[in-house]
């Protein structure tokens, strides 16, 4: 069991680092993230890229949830995560979010 001041020490590093962020101004509720988006969105364009995929267009459903993402890191990632990391791809230049009849899609570059 660790003090207050203790546990505050603790989530503000990890709020430094890029894994912690808070949900409320109050500080009372936050998102903890194994990786940061912008780490996972690393892990998709390089899988992306080392399939040659680039200048394609995916559903965020097959991104996360298809049958050639099985064996990869990025499966099964929320979809809150997987906007963000794909966010992160889209301020690099490297992929673009869009808008498809079903939902959402991205094409990547």
């Amino acid at each position: 069991k660790l003090p207050l001041e203790s546990i505050q020490v603790v989530l503000e590093e990890l709020r430094k680092n890029g894994n912690l962020e808070w949900l409320d101004k109050n500080k009372t509720s936050f998102l903890i993230m194994w990786r940061r988006p912008e780490e996972w969105g690393k892990l998709i364009y390089q899988w992306v890229s080392k399939n040659g995929l680039t200048n394609s267009v995916f559903t965020l459903y097959e991104l996360v949830s298809g049958d050639d993402t099985e064996n990869e890191e990025f499966h099964g990632l929320d979809e809150t995560m997987l906007l963000r990391a794909l966010q992160a791809l889209q301020q690099e230049h490297k992929a673009e979010i869009i808008t498809l009849d079903d939902g959402r899609g991205v094409k990547f570059f």
